[in-house]
């Protein structure tokens, strides 16, 4: 009796956890890392409906996002941090990152600005504050770099003290050389590797012709996010799709354990216009059954 019971017990648990176990298994990729979007990929349609458009976001099984844009008068699209973060618990995603605006930081001209970032990413429980570019004016010599490095650290310890990590996502011009060193290396080098992580952006590196795991290999463990953006098959000046384009992805995830990555972001970004919505839910088809 005692043996059937048993069986009986037994074999109700294992039919709650085939039940449970489906949709577990939808919410992250078969590596346990979701997948993300970089908002400015809908930048064009963002701003004049966002709760509808994280709606249709999550639809489509992203997870994560990666904000853009915040200012304190703004908040994120009209919506101030709270706000925003309901709207994203509701459906169910978070936003472990976000591109913030470090031109008068690194510049010495708004000091004070950082913290509104601080305070906006800590409302949204985020890991990062990233900063997504630096204007002309700041990184023209090899000294800029290293005057860049030095706030980079002093922003990043400021991070720390609030629970955050400071990112630095690269374009192009970082790997203008200076004699032997890029910017690029310059900052790898320069920033402490304990404060300041990089999200390397997929796309940039491969138009400049450079291998990501040659990046990875010379650095481990610095590049904890990545984004994923294709480069068209004639005009490397035009995105694509994720999978439609000319970078091997496939060859590039090798890399990932090696990179340290922890968050994966698609991007639709340069002189790139299509059907966003249906663009986006493209490259998240093939980023979720092809990389991970």
């Amino acid at each position: 009796m005692n043996s059937r019971r048993t069986f009986i017990k037994q074999a109700g648990l294992l039919a709650a956890a085939a039940a449970v176990l489906p949709s577990c298994a939808s919410m992250a990729s078969p590596n346990g890392k979701p997948i993300g979007l970089q908002l400015y990929s809908l930048r064009d349609v963002i701003k004049n409906d966002i709760k509808g458009i994280i709606s249709k976001v999550a639809a489509i099984g992203y997870k994560e996002v990666e904000t853009y844009g915040y200012s304190l008068k703004n908040g994120f699209w009209g919506l101030d941090a709270k706000a925003f973060d309901a709207l994203l618990k509701q459906h169910g995603m978070s936003s472990p990152s976000g591109h913030f605006d470090f031109d008068g930081y690194v510049t010495g001209k708004n000091s004070d600005v950082l913290k509104t970032y601080i305070d906006a990413a800590n409302v949204l429980r985020s890991e990062y504050v990233t900063v997504p570019y630096l204007q002309g004016g700041v990184r023209s010599s090899a000294d800029d770099y290293k005057k860049i490095a030095a706030k980079l650290n002093e922003a990043a310890q400021l991070c720390k003290s609030a629970g955050l990590k400071l990112a630095y996502h690269n374009h192009d011009f970082e790997f203008t050389k200076f004699g032997n060193q890029t910017g690029y290396d310059i900052l790898l080098a320069e920033t402490d590797k304990n404060l300041v992580d990089f999200e390397l952006d997929l796309y940039w590196v491969s138009r400049m012709n450079l291998s990501a795991l040659d990046l990875f290999k010379a650095h481990p463990g610095r590049f904890t996010m990545w984004h994923i953006k294709d480069m068209d098959k004639t005009k490397k000046e035009v995105n694509t799709e994720v999978g439609q384009g000319s970078i091997n992805f496939k060859e590039i995830f090798t890399g990932a354990k090696l990179a340290g990555v922890k968050h994966y972001f698609v991007e639709h970004e340069f002189n790139y216009k299509p059907n966003e919505l249906g663009s986006i839910e493209t490259s998240y088809n093939y980023v979720k059954k092809e990389l991970l």
